[in-house]
């Protein structure tokens, strides 16, 4: 069986003194720090595996994404038209691998048509501001029904959601059902903007899952939400019925299973507490997948593995990465090394 590997990604925006790359061999579960061709300090805000290849691994940075084809020995900064460009997103095309799209801040999308040698910038979508933030809004995650390859959906912190039907070259708003929803009191939230449907606004994730056709789920700030049109309008999963934790940072459908979502749930975004939910029938009802653990953080990412269903991490904003390769019958806690106070990320494969 070919040797796994977990990574993490550490950023540098709440004071830590530790940021950047990490990997663990599984099986050795001992962290080591990527540095050779990332930026130094490096500003880690995702990290993607290619699904056909688990040499190749992207992250996205504080100045555009870098490449490894050796499992983050190495990495190379590609062809990419912009400097001092925030990456916090990468997706790897389900049907066409040669092609990758990137989520930026400010809000645009970048694409790769050779693999991620080279890259051009596709848009910058232009959306309404609803809420103004003290930071520039950030495409946190992308997403690309396999059945529709056209069809790319796309979540914003904080702006809500957006839809492309021309393979991410122009876009459009799918936000006014989430604001609809903030006129429900327990989904009013106001942190920094004036506005209360802020945290309905606060996007983290979005998935789409062949097990749901046009079909397409949001985590944010609020919980867990779907809609059955393409965006267009929006419910409530109301994870709550059955977490206390509704603060969600992710949501992903399993590699082996289209009917399986896995999802962080936490207090909120700097807590001290969190848990991985899972769902055997496509978000209707969950339950908590981590035990034995003292999870001392927001959850801010999970991690399944493409071809072992007994693997799934989540990382800790704190540094704490929490994982089971088991299935879920014992867990434990492969902590980073000290001084990463802002992790964004975790993959495995």
């Amino acid at each position: 069986m070919a040797v796994s590997h977990v990574y993490a990604g550490a950023g540098m925006w709440r004071g830590g003194n530790l940021s950047g790359a990490f990997r663990m061999t599984v099986g050795d579960d001992k962290w080591e720090q990527l540095t050779d061709g990332l930026p130094q300090p490096a500003s880690v805000h995702c990290v993607t595996i290619h699904p056909r290849d688990p040499a190749t691994i992207f992250v996205g940075t504080q100045d555009g994404p870098y490449v490894s084809h050796d499992h983050g020995a190495h990495f190379q900064r590609p062809e990419f038209p912009d400097r001092n460009v925030q990456i916090w997103s990468v997706l790897v095309h389900p049907a066409n691998p040669r092609i990758i799209l990137a989520g930026a801040a400010p809000v645009a999308i970048y694409r790769s048509e050779d693999g991620g040698a080279h890259w051009q910038l596709l848009s910058r979508p232009v959306l309404p501001e609803r809420v103004k933030m003290p930071f520039a809004c950030r495409v946190m995650r992308l997403a690309i029904d396999a059945n529709a390859p056209r069809d790319v959906f796309a979540t914003i912190e904080v702006g809500g959601a957006m839809r492309s039907r021309d393979g991410g070259e122009t876009w459009t708003d799918c936000t006014d059902g989430l604001v609809k929803l903030a006129e429900t009191p327990r989904l009013k939230s106001n942190l920094v903007s004036g506005s209360d449907f802020e945290g309905m606004l606060d996007g983290h994730a979005v998935c789409v899952t062949p097990a749901d056709p046009g079909a397409v789920f949001l985590a944010c700030r609020m919980g867990i939400f779907r809609s059955g049109d393409g965006g267009d309008h929006w419910q409530d999963v109301d994870v709550g019925r059955f977490s206390a934790l509704t603060y969600a940072r992710d949501v992903r459908p399993a590699p082996q299973d289209p009917r399986t979502l896995y999802a962080c749930l936490s207090v909120h975004a700097t807590g001290d507490t969190g848990s991985l939910a899972v769902s055997h029938d496509v978000g209707q009802t969950w339950r908590r997948f981590d035990h034995g653990l003292d999870t001392k953080a927001t959850l801010m990412n999970l991690a399944l593995h493409p071809s072992d269903p007994a693997q799934v991490y989540g990382a800790g904003r704190n540094g704490q990465i929490i994982g089971t390769q088991d299935g879920g019958k014992s867990w434990r806690d492969y902590r980073l090394p000290a001084g990463c106070e802002d992790v964004y990320a975790v993959a495995c494969g």
